[in-house]
């Protein structure tokens, strides 16, 4: 716990070595990385780190729950993972209700020694991690919602690195300032730590090269402005001017939202500052000198959204190949996702519209975590009363997605898996509905990176749409916006074995139920196709 400034306010922050955000996890391709995680305060933790594949390794992937029990106070966990075939920046955050609000950092993957990037040798590279600041407690804030059925409180402020910046009260001294010097070339390496927002990123009168999005390099291209959701990473090469002019150069953080619900209209700003070789500032935020201010997209600019995601592929060249993409698919599903509208319970009053209770599902299924976690029930062969294996492969009532939705919304509550023998191929079709508003939603899967095939607006045609999709050099990544009022294709190749989560990385969403899990069955290939047994210190239940 360490106390924090923030936007005039003082408050007791959860955090990781005393530091918000927290400490860098750093690795080679190839590591094995051991991190123990000693329980400190009052609310039970759990730690998942975003975007490793967990080969065979389902213990330390760290979902509440999910594969794992959560560390109570005054415990520990020791965390055990190789990395393989992943360079680039991923992320650590707490996977327990919203304590990732404070509860996160990079992790920084280097290529093995002797190993060069597939671009020229930056001058220094800068983590750069966006959050959300709330003044209340977010443990408060979610039990409130959750109460009541309505919406959550919003934030208060965006952060980068921690620091809200100057464009808010009190807060001209909490401005992130990224010292650069001229002609250098640097590796920012920026991840969306925010709880329910994507996040438009630009700094003025500079351009940004995208080189890498979810720990995979990518075929670079140039952009003014990156869209990030939450979950995802993305490195982009930052080129400083030859002979900067006598100005601040200020860099800015703003939503990207597409629903109709009230959310945190504000901008963090972070200033550029040139140095010279000796370190004396060339500029700085001196009043007296002009202010340039880059320019984001509107925050409902779909199009930028849409446009930003296409540009990016696979990098596959000879040296840096691109993973295989399916081509052959032994399943495919179609899964809904979006909010919904729920009676309120009896006896109780509910602050949703016309005085119901939000809801979010995938295929029409709210999921409930249980109170034992599913991978250690899967593994002891108990799965009864913990959960069942009859989640839908399609909607179960079909309907016009992105048209006029049906009277009738009412989701199901329950806990059900989706199970794929070892090494199925799978195409999986998220569209987003109507039932309750259109949104961008962030789908995060554990254990896998997955090809972005296709994706689209209104509604997805198994017909017509496939003829389109790009099975040569698609984005591989492991958290993707589905379009708000569209769909995205992805294909993945179920070749790890355990149970994996796959969720909303909208925290709230989450909450409301938009979450699944796949449970990925042994291989015949013996102990290299089977799920590792369970560390002694695996929390208990």
């Amino acid at each position: 716990m360490t106390n924090v400034t923030r936007l005039c306010t003082t408050k007791a922050l959860l955090t990781v070595n005393g530091q918000y955000p927290g400490p860098p996890v750093v690795a080679r391709e190839g590591d094995r990385v051991v991190i123990k995680v000693t329980n400190n305060v009052k609310n039970n933790i759990s730690i998942h780190w975003h975007g490793i594949r967990q080969l065979r390794s389902g213990w330390a992937d760290g979902p509440a729950y999910v594969t794992q029990c959560p560390i109570q106070t005054g415990q520990s966990y020791v965390y055990k993972f190789i990395v393989k075939r992943q360079r680039g920046t991923l992320w650590w955050h707490a996977h327990i209700s919203w304590l990732r609000a404070s509860i996160h950092g990079p992790i920084i993957i280097y290529p093995k020694k002797n190993a060069s990037y597939p671009f020229p040798r930056p001058h220094q590279e800068v983590p750069i991690v966006f959050g959300e600041w709330w003044n209340a407690d977010t443990e408060t804030v979610i039990n409130q919602a959750m109460q009541s059925g309505a919406q959550a409180n919003v934030s208060d402020a965006y952060t980068i690195n921690g620091l809200p910046g100057l464009m808010y009260n009190c807060s001209t001294n909490d401005t992130f300032r990224l010292k650069v010097n001229p002609g250098k070339t640097y590796l920012l390496r920026i991840v969306n730590a925010a709880l329910n927002s994507d996040l438009f990123f630009a700094i003025a009168n500079h351009t940004l090269t995208v080189v890498e999005a979810d720990a995979v390099y990518v075929k670079p291209f140039q952009t003014n402005v990156i869209l990030i959701t939450p979950g995802q990473t993305t490195n982009v090469l930052l080129t400083a001017m030859s002979q900067p002019p006598n100005a601040t150069f200020l860099m800015l953080a703003g939503p990207f939202a597409t629903g109709t619900a009230a959310f945190d209209n504000s901008t963090s700003a972070g200033i550029l500052e040139y140095v010279t070789s000796n370190a004396t500032a060339v500029n700085s935020s001196s009043s007296s000198l002009p202010m340039m201010k880059p320019t984001l997209p509107a925050p409902n600019d779909t199009s930028f959204a849409a446009n930003f995601s296409q540009k990016m592929r696979s990098l596959g060249n000879p040296k840096f190949p691109a993973a295989a993409v399916p081509q052959k698919m032994d399943k495919q599903f179609l899964f809904t996702v979006g909010l919904g509208l729920n009676p309120c319970p009896q006896g109780q009053t509910c602050q949703g519209p016309n005085g119901t209770k939000f809801a979010a599902s995938i295929n029409n299924i709210s999921f409930i975590l249980p109170t034992t976690a599913l991978l250690q029930a899967y593994y002891f062969n108990q799965s009864n009363g913990v959960y069942n294996t009859t989640f839908p492969d399609n909607p179960p009532f079909p309907f016009n997605y992105t048209g006029t939705p049906p009277n009738n919304t009412q989701t199901l509550n329950d806990t059900r898996v989706e199970v794929l023998p070892f090494n199925t191929s799978v195409q999986l079709v998220l569209q987003d509905t109507s039932i309750a508003t259109f949104e961008s939603h962030p789908l995060h899967l554990h254990g896998f990176n997955f090809f972005i095939v296709g994706q689209g607006m209104g509604n997805y045609n198994a017909s017509t749409d496939p003829s389109n999709f790009n099975l040569v050099d698609p984005p591989e990544r492991n958290t993707v916006g589905v379009p708000s009022g569209g769909w995205v294709a992805l294909r993945f190749l179920a070749d790890n074995p355990g149970v994996w989560f796959m969720h909303c990385h909208l925290e709230l969403h989450t909450s409301w139920g938009l979450k699944m899990a796949w449970v990925v069955l042994n291989g015949n290939g013996g102990r290299s196709q089977s799920l590792l047994p369970p560390p002694k210190d695996l929390p208990p239940c």
